[in-house]
């Protein structure tokens, strides 16, 4: 029986309306672990800086539409601060080619490769007498695109895995060697499965890596009572760029905001486990005519406050909560103590915003109501 419970709501979400635009953020602060006696501040200093990224996106080397290059130098010039590549069960650091008029980006993206970096492109004849094109690595076009302070892109994978019919996609940020997926005999087993495989590679490697849950409600894969038991996977995507990946949910589905909610208020209240954070992503795949109802760049992010623009510093951030996720507002500052919460947003001229603290009171149901 797949079920959901609807009480609502556990206090770290955040609504903003903006104009006739919807926008939403997470807020995720240590110091709600537990009542703190002190106060904490999340804002800009001379030892702090925002910096904003996407933490999923797809290339050619997956089911994008566009070269690892061209996609990098789009968010570059998009004013993002870091960029992760995550395509599926794969990493980007070995020899490859392509026939461009077969892959998904046609001949369009060929020949816009071919304006943007002329005398970057290695190609050959196959044996059919089509032209193929070498991918590039991620180390090459880290090391082409990437500014040390100023512009950083972090080798991860979106571990692609199901139970039965059921969807479970993992973000592995940061990540040091490809993870397979290992499957299970439930979606929770899988997750944990998976979440373990992480935390084993990070500690056998001692680099700092994540895992995240994308998506939960893709062909509702994921219910809240699944993902609230997984330990060691303290983040999801509370928002998803892509279309088809149904973040509002239906008649008979939590919306994502709802199952962070619910996890929320399990996990702190009954499990005695770690929050659980909200993420926001594009999970961008196509590159071309923009704006577009495809999958495409810019839809969602996080803004990571943190003392440098480096992979390690980034993910002891994200899971110290030093964070928040958008896919549209700007904040300047948060602040956290046993008062309340204080949000400071960075305004936009002729936009006017409501802000809605949302939180689930004691006395809450318990119990899940069924409804498949």
């Amino acid at each position: 029986m797949r079920r959901f419970q609807h009480n609502s709501i556990c206090g770290h979400s955040v609504r903003f309306a903006a104009a006739s635009l919807f926008f939403l953020f997470s807020v995720c602060l240590t110091g709600s672990r537990a009542g703190a006696a002190e106060t904490i501040e999340l804002k800009e200093t001379g030892n702090q800086k925002w910096y904003k990224g996407n933490l999923h996106t797809h290339s050619l080397w997956s089911d994008g539409d566009d070269y690892l290059e061209m996609i990098a130098d789009w968010y570059k010039t998009q004013g993002y601060d870091f960029l992760s590549f995550t395509d599926h069960n794969v990493l980007s650091n070995t020899e490859r080619w392509t026939v461009p008029e077969k892959n998904k980006g046609k001949l369009h993206a060929y020949e816009e490769l071919k304006k943007r970096f002329p005398d970057w492109v290695e190609e050959r004849k196959n044996k059919e007498g089509q032209i193929e094109v070498r991918l590039r690595t991620f180390e090459e076009v880290s090391d082409k695109l990437g500014e040390p302070g100023k512009y950083l892109l972090i080798q991860s994978e979106e571990v692609t895995d199901r139970f039965k019919n059921y969807p479970v996609h993992m973000n592995a940020t940061n990540v040091h060697s490809l993870l397979t997926p290992l499957g299970g005999k439930s979606v929770y087993e899988v997750m944990q499965n998976n979440t373990n495989a992480l935390l084993s590679q990070r500690e056998r490697t001692g680099q700092k890596m994540m895992i995240h849950l994308n998506h939960p409600n893709f062909h509702y894969g994921v219910t809240a009572e699944d993902l609230m038991k997984v330990i060691g996977e303290n983040f999801f995507e509370v928002y998803n760029g892509h279309p088809g990946v149904n973040d509002s949910g239906d008649e008979s589905h939590a919306s994502t905001e709802q199952i962070w909610d619910i996890i929320l208020t399990k996990r702190l209240a009954e499990l005695k486990l770690p929050i659980m954070y909200g993420l926001g992503t594009d999970d961008g795949h196509n590159y071309h005519k923009i704006p577009s109802r495809a999958s495409e760049p810019g839809r969602g992010w996080v803004v990571i406050l943190s003392e440098e623009l480096k992979p390690g510093a980034l993910v002891d951030a994200l899971e110290a909560g030093r964070f928040y996720a958008s896919s549209g507002v700007k904040l300047k500052s948060v602040t956290y103590s046993d008062e309340g919460i204080q949000v400071e947003i960075e305004p936009e001229e002729g936009v006017t915003y409501t802000t809605d603290f949302i939180g689930t009171l004691e006395g809450y149901p318990k119990r899940g109501m069924p409804v498949l």
